[in-house]
């Protein structure tokens, strides 16, 4: 069954954003080496229950947390969301070494995110 696997949340200042979940969570938060600012936010140790998540900033396409689950298939689960009266807000896209995302709307208008994983993902 497919799982909620990240979450992301917009922020207009990271550095101040970091230094917030920092001191109230004591979060981990680093730069991703990525092709785009995005801060990576380990909340927990791997043994015990929760996901990780990541700093964005805040843009149009993105003003609330939004939550990523992963699935199997990206492709399957895109033709899904649009058979059943989502729509597609950004289609798939590869992350580098990660795997393909898309971001999709429900029927409630809430905007979520999708997840392949694919190690061979390059852009």
């Amino acid at each position: 069954m497919p799982r909620i696997v990240h979450f992301e949340l917009p922020v207009d200042d990271p550095e101040r954003a970091i230094r917030f979940y920092e001191s109230v969570f004591g979060w981990k938060i680093d730069q991703w080496e990525g092709p785009q600012d995005y801060w990576l936010i380990t909340t927990g140790e791997e043994t015990e229950p929760g996901i990780n998540g990541a700093l964005a900033r805040r843009s149009d396409g993105m003003q609330v947390t939004q939550n990523t689950v992963g699935v199997l298939s990206l492709d399957d689960a895109v033709a899904k969301v649009v058979d059943n009266g989502g729509t597609v807000v950004l289609p798939k896209m590869p992350i580098p070494g990660i795997g393909y995302v898309a971001y999709c709307k429900d029927t409630e208008g809430n905007i979520f995110g999708m997840m392949e994983s694919d190690e061979s993902a390059s852009l």
